[in-house]
């Protein structure tokens, strides 16, 4: 009987284990169905020509001021946090290259992405949270609309589309704010910037920034729609759905960030 008791008590300690993992492979499977949907939802008519770019417009232009003013102080900062351990080997002719190099490689997209994941996912795991709790996406569905074609299939094409045309937008601040400073203190010109800049950059560099981008703005749409689309709980559930939204958009960003970099430099010769 004692024998019998220890092994029920083990198993009641195991059981809150495997109830985790068992949800967790639940979750990864719902989002493996709702990225499938997603796929088939986006290349069938009619398609929301409209709101797609609503949707453009405030993933694209209302992220602007913020963009506008990060990006250029990433490319003002980093150059002047670069210059003293350049000087030191009598080097800060190559500061243009360096900046070049980190902020189209690396520093545009990832700064993009992470402003977005902050800005958009939250909003739409807001948005979404709030039209699942008060029945909204029901309402939708009984009134003969698809609410997943309108709502989840136009933002996420939306954040796929926009956020590489940000992070192009992010190079371009960022690298003039690298100038105005490489300027204010070795008085180059902005032709001799620009020469020296873009002797580094190849087309491979290029294009793995706009496909980090691309990669980047899905990951961000999807996170953020998955998350308010699936809400329960109440008011208390738009709270944690926006929340993790932003979390795990960041968190799969960056291991994103990580998988492209390594097969980039697989690629170079």
């Amino acid at each position: 009987m004692d024998s019998e008791k220890l092994t029920e008590q083990k198993e009641k300690r195991k059981s809150p284990v495997f109830s985790r993992l068992g949800s967790f492979f639940v979750g990864i499977y719902d989002v493996y169905k709702f990225i499938i949907r997603l796929f088939k939802e986006a290349f069938l008519p009619p398609y929301e020509f409209r709101e797609i770019m609503r949707q453009c417009y405030e993933v694209g232009v209302k992220s602007l001021p913020l963009i506008s003013l990060t990006g250029f102080i990433t490319g003002l900062v980093f150059t002047k946090q670069s210059r003293p351990s350049l000087a030191e080997f009598g080097a800060t002719s190559w500061l243009p290259s360096l900046m070049s190099i980190a902020v189209i490689r690396a520093l545009a997209p990832l700064v993009t992405a992470l402003i977005c994941a902050g800005k958009v996912a939250s909003n739409m795991g807001a948005e979404l949270g709030s039209m699942r709790v008060t029945e909204q996406i029901d309402a939708m569905e009984v009134s003969a609309t698809n609410p997943f074609r309108f709502l989840v299939v136009t933002r996420v094409i939306a954040t796929t589309l926009m956020v590489p045309a940000l992070a192009i937008y992010t190079a371009l601040v960022g690298m003039l704010g690298s100038y105005l400073n490489i300027h204010n203190n070795e008085l180059t010109s902005f032709r001799a910037f620009i020469d020296t800049a873009f002797k580094t950059i190849s087309f491979l560099d290029l294009f793995s920034s706009l496909f980090k981008a691309v990669v980047f703005g899905f990951t961000v749409g999807v996170a953020g729609c998955y998350k308010g689309y699936t809400t329960s709980g109440g008011t208390q559930g738009v709270g944690r759905a926006a929340n993790s939204a932003v979390v795990v958009s960041m968190f799969l960003i960056f291991i994103e960030e990580m998988i492209v970099v390594q097969i980039v430099n697989a690629m170079r010769p």
